[in-house]
């Protein structure tokens, strides 16, 4: 595979939640992937990206290929210096919502994407998610 450079976008304002979704999708188009595959990653980092606008005000997000001979694969974390999530179990419960949405952000988030990792303390959030697939 041809090595192409990780996007790194920081993240200050919803302008920013369309570049990371955008960059995730052409990233996905490059490396093969299908137009749903496609949809699954821009969904993801679109509500992931949305969250650190919405709950820590910035942070950044970083798309990268880390595919390898036998697999495709987009690697994207998506980080903040917010005040974290204060219960994670309860955070990754559909139907638990902190600003009187649906529930579904990240709970749904994680069942987009074949790989789904978060961390959260008082200084911040880091999560981590991957799309992969043989080629």
């Amino acid at each position: 595979m041809s090595e192409l450079p990780p996007a790194q976008i920081p993240l200050h304002e919803t302008a920013d939640v369309v570049t990371a979704r955008r960059a995730a999708r052409e990233l996905c188009e490059q490396l093969g992937f299908g137009k749903a595959d496609q949809t699954r990653l821009a969904t993801a980092v679109s509500e992931l990206t949305r969250n650190v606008i919405q709950y820590a005000n910035h942070g950044e997000c970083v798309i990268e290929n880390r595919s390898t001979a036998t697999h495709r694969c987009i690697w994207v974390q998506v980080r903040d210096q917010g005040a974290g999530i204060a219960n994670l179990e309860q955070a990754l419960t559909d139907g638990y919502s902190t600003s009187g949405g649906l529930g579904a952000g990240l709970p749904g988030t994680r069942r987009l994407v074949d790989q789904f990792h978060i961390e959260s303390t008082p200084q911040g959030t880091c999560i981590t998610i991957v799309l992969t697939k043989p080629l």
